[in-house]
């Protein structure tokens, strides 16, 4: 029973959750998308997983999407706006439980600063509709960038290459 707690509180601490959506945390301002949309239109566009992955922030469970194990050829876009995000030739197997790069299309990525859980995070965004992705950190494959970008599957959609 004295292991639950430590369970959760080892849960938290390593989740990719953050609050950081649209709003700049550091200068209060906010961002405009090219593609924006209201609270009640995302909801009707979005599964109630995506929504709360993309637009509140969230963190899917550890091992739940079935992105995490795809190994076809093609490029995951974003779940909401369909902009193309990460290239399969770029995706590794970190056995984090979540779908994982070491690099990003370029552009269509946005980065910002994640204070959330007490230090600092490198938190991923789509730079065309600002929707939370994941975070980004120093373990990835030393032999290409080493870096690791740690991504909700339910923040993703895959379009195979021969389609």
């Amino acid at each position: 029973m004295k292991t639950l707690p430590l369970i959760l509180l080892l849960s938290f601490v390593f989740s990719c959750n953050s609050s950081a959506q649209k709003k700049n945390s550091d200068s209060g301002e906010t961002k405009e998308f090219k593609v924006s949309k209201t609270d009640a239109e995302w909801k009707a566009l979005l599964t109630a997983e995506q929504y709360h992955v993309l637009r509140q922030a969230g963190t899917e469970r550890a091992f739940s999407s079935p992105l995490n194990d795809n190994h076809e050829v093609g490029t995951y876009v974003c779940a909401a706006c369909k902009t193309p995000l990460y290239k399969s030739e770029h995706k590794f197997d970190s056995g984090t439980g979540w779908p994982s790069f070491d690099r990003v299309i370029e552009g269509n990525v946005a980065f910002s600063t994640d204070k959330k859980l007490g230090y600092m995070r490198n938190e991923e965004h789509c730079a065309t509709c600002g929707g939370h992705l994941g975070h980004v950190f120093d373990d990835g494959p030393k032999k290409t960038t080493g870096k690791r970008h740690c991504i909700n599957g339910a923040a993703l959609e895959f379009v195979p290459a021969n389609k």
